[in-house]
């Protein structure tokens, strides 16, 4: 292993500590959010959907660009897998609430912030 992916390493073990004190802080790991009827049902969407051919058949063959896009993806699966699951309509039925676990919802920040 090279110094940088060594120093990479180190990183990731404060990062996991961080993310260990925030738990702590935090308790509950989930939160509760409200979502437009037409976004849930594509999150759900996607969970539903098979996909039966590999990314990236060949090692090697997926860009960074396209493991990020793959990536989103799968965050949105494991979204749509909650709202499936735990989802309930409000009122009218043009809102989705459910309780997402703070890594779906980080994980749809990040990808909201680029």
């Amino acid at each position: 292993m090279t110094s940088e992916y060594a120093r990479y390493g180190q990183d990731a073990e404060v990062l996991a500590a961080i993310g260990a004190a925030i738990s702590t802080a935090i308790g509950e790991q989930r939160i509760t959010v409200r979502l437009p009827r037409e976004l849930a049902a594509a999150a759900v969407a996607a969970w539903r959907r098979d996909e039966t051919e590999p990314a990236g058949a060949e090692a090697g063959a997926e860009t960074p660009q396209q493991w990020m896009l793959r990536d989103r993806a799968a965050d949105l699966a494991l979204i749509g897998l909650a709202i499936d699951e735990r989802g309930r309509t409000d009122g009218d039925g043009s809102v989705v609430t459910v309780d997402l676990d703070l890594d779906a919802a980080g994980a749809a920040v990040r990808a909201a912030r680029g």
